[in-house]
């Protein structure tokens, strides 16, 4: 693999910052990288959140612009249980090493909480207009998708064979 992949972006870091923030509350956190990377998979990609969320709360609309899936900053490629970006790792430390997000231990892992500079930093992403969209999509996945990493993994596996069915390393 190419190794820029592994590389983090400020796009990456401003976006899993968003996720992790809205995840946490507390008592909770965003428990694991399974759940991490499939959240992030249909943040990434709006028309997956729309199919999600028509099939998973059809009476929900999500709004969304016809070039978005375009303008995508890094695709995720096809891994072991599903979409995935190998700059997880790297983004994640940079996060935790600036003191943004911190690692927690949950009963089945290791889960991310914000702290409350992430949070402040989080809200002002949020409010940027380059954010909006993203903010409004990251609402929509609490409020509707808060659950567990192997359900997430099971709802894409069932819903969505194009991903599922692409070969490994393969870019979605």
């Amino acid at each position: 693999m190419r190794k820029e992949l592994f590389q983090p972006t400020a796009e990456g870091e401003a976006r899993l910052l968003l996720l992790i923030n809205a995840f946490t509350t507390s008592k909770n956190s965003l428990e694991g990288r399974t759940k991490l990377a499939k959240l992030d998979f249909l943040l990434r990609y709006p028309s997956f959140l729309q199919r999600a969320l028509s099939i998973h709360v059809p009476k929900v609309i999500f709004p969304q612009s016809s070039e978005i899936d375009e303008t995508i900053e890094t695709r995720m490629l096809r891994y072991r249980y599903g979409p995935w970006d190998p700059a997880y790792f790297a983004i994640l430390g940079s996060l935790i090493g600036r003191g943004l997000v911190v690692p927690v231990p949950t009963a089945t892992g290791i889960g991310y909480r914000a702290t409350s500079t992430g949070q402040r930093l989080a809200s002002r992403i949020a409010l940027t207009e380059p954010w909006q969209d993203a903010a409004r999509a990251v609402k929509l996945l609490k409020t509707h998708f808060d659950k567990s990493g192997s359900w997430l993994k099971d709802f894409i596996y069932q819903h969505f064979p194009e991903v599922v069915n692409s070969s490994w390393g393969q870019t979605l």
